[in-house]
């Protein structure tokens, strides 16, 4: 069993590309033969990480794969590292702004996602979709579930997660903008290339996908 997760929409926006990527990438990862359950999150901390362990204890799955928006990156970003920090530039879904919260009280500083991420970045290379390793998945509601979920799975035997951020869809970007976007097929293969990977390999591959700054 696949657990995939994307957000509803958020601030001014009226669609997520994360919510219809999961939802696209379900069809296709269906159509394959896996099982596979996409949930939509709000955009709220708490409420976000609360209906997450729902899905993760009603479902039981072997690998969970959570996907938010970061608008503004062009590459679907594998996540590396969630923090236990709550720090919201803008309000969630329910004008909720905490600054410099825990999103768990005496939680350890940062999990790592338990998903092979470098074996899923050379596969998106191979599957010529743009892909990187990313070092941050910010103080907002995606890193809230990501840091929710990888509390939860560490004392949990046998299910595996962690966090993909996809870029905006192209129709999102003003006529005349050079922001980066990328097709929601794209996207879509992105994450069932992840699945794939973290279905085929317990472990992963070592190759450089670290960062200067």
């Amino acid at each position: 069993m696949i657990l995939l997760t994307g957000f509803e929409p958020f601030g001014e926006a009226d669609i997520n590309p994360s919510w219809l990527a999961v939802s696209r990438a379900q069809e296709i990862l269906r159509a394959e033969g896996f099982t596979v359950e996409a949930v939509e999150l709000p955009c709220v901390f708490g409420e976000s990480a609360a209906v997450l362990m729902e899905a993760v204890d009603r479902l039981d799955p072997d690998i969970v794969v959570c996907v938010g928006l970061a608008g503004g990156r062009e590459r679907v970003s594998l996540e590396r590292v969630a923090i236990n920090c709550d720090d919201a530039r803008i309000p969630d879904n329910r004008g909720q702004r905490p600054v410099d919260e825990e999103v768990v009280p005496g939680g350890p500083a940062a999990y790592f996602s338990s998903l092979p991420i470098k074996a899923a970045l050379r596969n998106l290379q191979i599957a010529g979709i743009k892909g990187e390793v990313s070092q941050s998945a910010g103080t907002y509601v995606c890193n809230h579930i990501f840091y929710a979920l990888m509390h939860s799975l560490n004392s949990r035997a046998g299910i595996r997660g962690g966090f993909v951020h996809v870029p905006y869809l192209p129709e999102q970007i003003p006529e005349g903008s050079i922001a980066p976007s990328m097709s929601l097929e794209s996207m879509s293969e992105g994450i069932g290339v992840v699945v794939r990977t973290s279905m085929q390999h317990q472990g992963d591959i070592k190759i450089s996908a670290g960062a200067i700054h």
